[in-house]
């Protein structure tokens, strides 16, 4: 029986440095290719060139243990050996251009030729594709695989006769208790069978226990527009729940449900110090240093969103404000019929100096950073860093990777909540996918823990055009 070997192309030591340790006494080949590829990647600032110095760290403290040309043992039984090209006994490879993809594919077919049952390991589709075509066995990195079918959504959906639901408590909540059907901070959302629009929501605490979910109560008209958006906000106004994920596309209220409750935590309540919030720079292909102008220009071309959120916030507030105000002037005018003349003026001199203000601090966005209420990052620059007492908001998260995460959610101090918002549909990075993404990870592996809950948006809210674009285009 021909000997086994696991060839693993750049591109998954680049998405998981310990992906070496993850064929459990499996024999493992890197081509020297791909370490000239992770050599040329090792002085960039993004979490290639981190994750790259991170195998090469790794593969040093091997050297130790033994030759890695003729192969060392690794802790879990199996072996590591770096491939040369003259072990290739294929002098014409039927490809039509040089590049380091195919040098690694010609190592393959080599290997193949001298008897080695060779699977290459590769994130990369069109390489598992060329690979398949010269006859070599090819398959994704698959550690921890999550199907879009199966990803946690943070809650469920049941139908109930509607006298169930007169109930504090309907009987199917304890039924899905005991059947251990639901995990800690998931969200029942507990509909009747006739009417979908009469519903209620409730939050599963554990050991059997449960919290009916109501609208919160905001310093400014604001509120909940759907089910999944009070699970939402029922999460980011807990402090018991210090990790929060946030799924949903464009227009489901990721981003602006976590402001509304960050500036709301911060501003009124005074339960954190201040609102940090990052984005990553993948889609642009470049760090941030980058974009034009100094950090501040940087970070306010990169954080737009974020600017579009707390203004539309901004303008809501002093829209109820103003409308508060109007109530109240009519009302004092009905009062005071008889001193008509004088009450205008004044009313005229209130309603004008409570224009040039908002309830609870609220303020535009330069405002909120000069009062250290709000700052704005790249997450190049919050590593290494420890963040006690702040509202975290990293948004776009889906276009990180899980080691990425882990580093970022180290970073969280005491007294802290970090939300991770993202669309894992929509991936920007190419060595990431539905199932590998940070976003995704992240949620299936706290699943069920008391500092964490999760959950997906489902409903855009955006307008009648956002949704009807996302559904034909």
């Amino acid at each position: 029986m021909a000997q086994k070997i696991y060839l693993l192309d750049t591109n998954v030591l680049v998405y998981d440095p310990q992906s070496i340790y993850a064929f459990e006494g499996a024999n493992l080949g890197i081509p020297i290719t791909v370490l000239e590829e992770l050599d040329s990647f090792k002085s960039e600032s993004n979490s290639r060139g981190r994750n790259a110095r991170e195998v090469n760290r790794i593969l040093d403290k091997l050297r130790n243990v033994g030759c890695l040309r003729d192969g060392v043992p690794l802790e879990n039984g199996g072996t590591l050996k770096i491939i040369f090209p003259e072990e290739n006994i294929v002098q014409a490879a039927p490809f039509l251009e040089k590049n380091g993809d195919n040098d690694i594919l010609k190592m393959a077919l080599g290997l193949k030729n001298l008897k080695f049952h060779v699977v290459f390991i590769s994130k990369d589709l069109n390489a598992r594709v060329k690979a398949d075509v010269i006859g070599i066995e090819a398959h994704d990195y698959l550690k921890g695989r999550i199907t879009q079918d199966q990803f946690y959504q943070g809650w469920k959906r049941v139908q109930v006769p509607a006298v169930q639901l007169k109930r504090e408590f309907p009987d199917i909540l304890k039924q899905l208790a005991e059947e251990k059907k639901l995990t800690r901070n998931e969200f029942i959302l507990v509909e009747s069978n006739n009417n979908p629009f009469n519903h209620s929501v409730f939050r599963y605490l554990g050991f059997k226990k449960f919290k009916k979910v109501d609208d919160p109560i905001f310093a400014w008209p604001m509120q909940a527009r759907n089910p999944q958006q009070l699970m939402a906000l029922d999460l980011l106004l807990d402090p018991e729940v210090q990790l929060i994920t946030l799924f949903g596309q464009a227009g489901t209220g990721k981003t602006f449900l976590a402001l509304l409750a960050g500036l709301h935590q911060s501003l009124i309540n005074d339960e954190y110090s201040k609102m940090l919030i990052s984005r990553p720079v993948i889609p642009l292909g470049k760090d941030i240093g980058y974009l034009p102008g100094d950090i501040h220009e940087k970070l306010h071309s990169w954080m737009l969103p974020i600017y579009d959120n707390i203004e539309f916030i901004v303008h809501h507030a002093s829209a109820g404000n103003h409308m508060q105000q109007v109530a109240q002037d009519l009302h004092n005018n009905y009062k005071h019929e008889k001193n008509k003349k004088d009450k205008h003026g004044n009313n005229r001199k209130h309603r004008k100096k409570h224009k040039d203000m908002l309830p609870g601090g609220l303020a535009h966005v330069d405002d909120l950073i000069r009062r250290g209420k709000l700052s704005l990052e790249a997450i190049t620059y919050m590593r290494g860093r420890s963040i006690p007492y702040q509202f975290i908001l990293i948004d776009e998260v889906q276009n990180l990777t899980p080691h990425e995460i882990k580093t970022l959610i180290s970073r969280v101090g005491d007294g802290s909540k970090i939300i991770l918002a993202g669309d894992p549909y929509q991936i920007d990075s190419p060595h990431l996918d539905f199932s590998s993404n940070g976003l995704v990870v992240v949620s299936e592996r706290f699943k069920g823990q008391r500092l964490f809950g999760s959950v997906y948006l489902q409903n855009s809210e955006r307008s009648e055009l956002s949704d009807l674009a996302t559904k034909l285009l």
